[in-house]
């Protein structure tokens, strides 16, 4: 049985500098993930630059990355999409290659096209069927409002929903309502956006927390000391992270981990594709120092 806790961080897609996928690099990455500690890892998410990747691209990435893995931990694979028949074709795949859970938004497109309460619980029902756990995504882009009890009664009426990334504004209070409506029904309440509310998170019941991979070996103490009833802490731990945490979240945005992994040696190219714009040099600078102070293992893997 997975446990449902810890930290889940999303990994990096990492391209060469003409934009292509850089195989040797991704597998880099998840090494790096799992020997910071990582409890599980997310793949083909938003911090994946998922929408910059074409559907041959996923699969690729989706077998690569169960292969190397190879069950050394959890992964969870990335589904969303509009369409509920390709969201259950996408789950399927992920579970024959042995993902441990998928992870899926609303389902929506754009700022037009977006699932009422109803088609999305028959979306979240259909990939239900394929037999393997969800985490619902809880998160701004999708424009899509879900509910504290939408969510229960996900929780409750499919089987399959078992976990919940909360990353809307004021996360901590929709996790403490959905834990206390939702009961035993809620086996993996997380947060998400770079743990940036992760102590009022934990504070609400949160379990555990997918981040980005920048920092993973400096943020899982925070979850472990809070678990472990040493709050104070926990939250001395988490004020040395928050300034870098902070930087990531407001100013860098998946890039931030790209950076420090070229920083560290991990991998070669911090190349983002077109439309997304690299970093700002000063704002990649700020993110650095910020960084050394803390000594992750991220500055220093590859090295």
């Amino acid at each position: 049985m997975i446990g449902y806790s810890g930290i889940w961080p999303v990994a990096p897609t990492p391209f060469h500098d003409d934009g292509s996928i850089d195989e040797e690099g991704m597998r880099r990455v998840l090494d790096c993930l799992i020997d910071q500690g990582a409890d599980g890892i997310c793949i083909l998410a938003n911090f994946s630059e998922q929408f910059l990747i074409s559907d041959a691209e996923r699969e690729f990435l989706t077998r690569l990355s169960l292969e190397h893995v190879a069950g050394r931990v959890p992964v969870i694979v990335t589904i969303s999409h509009f369409a509920t028949r390709i969201a259950v074709e996408r789950a399927r795949l992920a579970k024959d290659l042995g993902a441990a859970i998928v992870m899926m938004m609303p389902p929506y497109h754009g700022a037009l096209l977006k699932g009422n309460a109803n088609q999305t619980f028959e979306q979240f029902r259909a990939v239900g069927d394929v037999g393997i756990p969800i985490m619902i995504q809880d998160a701004p882009l999708s424009g899509v409002d879900l509910p504290v009890p939408l969510l229960v009664r996900m929780a409750c009426e499919i089987e399959m929903v078992k976990l919940f990334k909360i990353e809307c504004p004021q996360a901590a209070n929709k996790l403490r309502a959905l834990i206390a409506e939702g009961g035993d029904s809620i086996e993996g309440p997380f947060d998400g956006e770079e743990g940036i509310t992760l102590l009022a998170d934990l504070d609400a019941g949160a379990r555990g927390s997918m981040t980005s991979g920048m920092i993973v070996d400096r943020i899982k103490p925070v979850i472990e000391l809070y678990h472990a009833g040493r709050t104070e802490e926990a939250a001395d731990a988490y004020a040395r992270v928050l300034p870098a945490i902070n930087h990531e979240n407001r100013q860098c945005g998946w890039r931030s981990c790209k950076a420090a992994m070229v920083e560290g040696g991990v991998i070669r190219s911090e190349f983002c594709r077109h439309p997304i714009e690299p970093l700002q040099p000063a704002i990649r600078d700020r993110l650095l120092n910020l960084l050394r102070p803390l000594d992750p293992l991220v500055l220093r893997w590859g090295r």
